[in-house]
């Protein structure tokens, strides 16, 4: 690197990252910016999810990552686990994705090599195409052999979500809904919804356990017992004002690191340029 470059680049890299650094001062200063609308009632939607336990799932045809039709009713024979997500999801999406491969993982070890399956679905269509879920199960090494990512039509996806008693509503953030996974066994009735955006091991393992011996399954929990277990996708809680607000925190982090590449890219180019420039000048006067 050129000794004139170099206090350019310098230049260049201290208003970039003066501007980085900033931003999360400006954010903190910036005032608490609430949904513009009432947001999802989170007692109407658990009450809504707690509804659907003993309905037996209809046999929706969803397309594999591979863009297969795959119908739910497949999977009769072994319980079943099934998760709704989005893949334009910046942070609950993933978290919990991964929260439920560890659990899954374990559980795998537990109760043994294929003795259940489990399904993620993508709810926002047309977003969460079969080639979005693939790439979103590359991007987080998910290869379990007995776990699908499913893709409805756009047409089903109100019918599939109140068979699972999944409700969601989009928000300036993406979408909120109650982070579940449902449980069903192997005739395809939900007996049991796991909530949270950390799941332990033995919130599945137990009910899990219970149906590969053949034993009921039972819900012992009240409403109000899980609102407070409830993570509100894509929002965050603030205490002073008692309500949900938009985190736009991440996105914003994103945004900086994208426009400090793209920033530093147009440098470099413009560096190449001029010194092509001088080249070819000194060309001519040498000619």
């Amino acid at each position: 690197m050129t000794r004139s470059l170099l206090p350019r680049l310098c230049r260049t890299i201290a208003a970039c990252g003066l501007a980085l650094a900033l931003l999360p001062a400006a954010l903190a200063s910036a005032p608490a910016q609430p949904s513009t609308d009432l947001g999802l009632d989170r007692e109407q939607a658990l009450r809504l999810s707690q509804a659907a336990i003993g309905r037996q799932v209809g046999g929706h045809i969803l397309l594999n990552r591979e863009g297969r039709p795959v119908a739910l009713s497949s999977f009769r024979g072994k319980p079943l686990l099934v998760s709704f997500i989005y893949t334009g999801c910046f942070q609950v999406c993933p978290t919990t994705t991964r929260s439920l491969q560890e659990t899954v993982e374990g559980l795998q070890k537990s109760v043994g090599p294929n003795q259940f399956n489990v399904v993620s679905i993508g709810f926002n269509q047309p977003a969460d195409s079969p080639q979005a879920l693939k790439a979103f199960a590359t991007q987080y090494g998910i290869k379990t052999p007995n776990w699908d990512f499913l893709s409805p039509p756009a047409a089903i996806v109100p019918a599939l979500a109140a068979d699972f008693g999944f409700v969601f509503q989009a928000s300036p953030a993406g979408f909120d809904h109650v982070l579940q996974v449902s449980i069903l066994d192997a005739e395809g009735r939900i007996v049991r919804q796991v909530y949270g955006e950390s799941i332990a091991p033995a919130e599945l393992g137990e009910p899990l356990k219970m149906l590969l011996a053949g034993q009921p399954v039972q819900t012992h929990e009240l409403i109000d017992q899980l609102m407070d277990r409830v993570r509100i996708l894509c929002t965050v809680y603030d205490p002073k004002t008692g309500a949900y607000k938009v985190d736009y925190t991440l996105p914003f982090q994103i945004a900086g690191g994208v426009t400090f590449f793209v920033l530093m890219l147009a440098f470099f180019f413009n560096e190449w340029r001029s010194s092509r420039q001088s080249a070819r000048n000194k060309g001519v006067r040498s000619a």
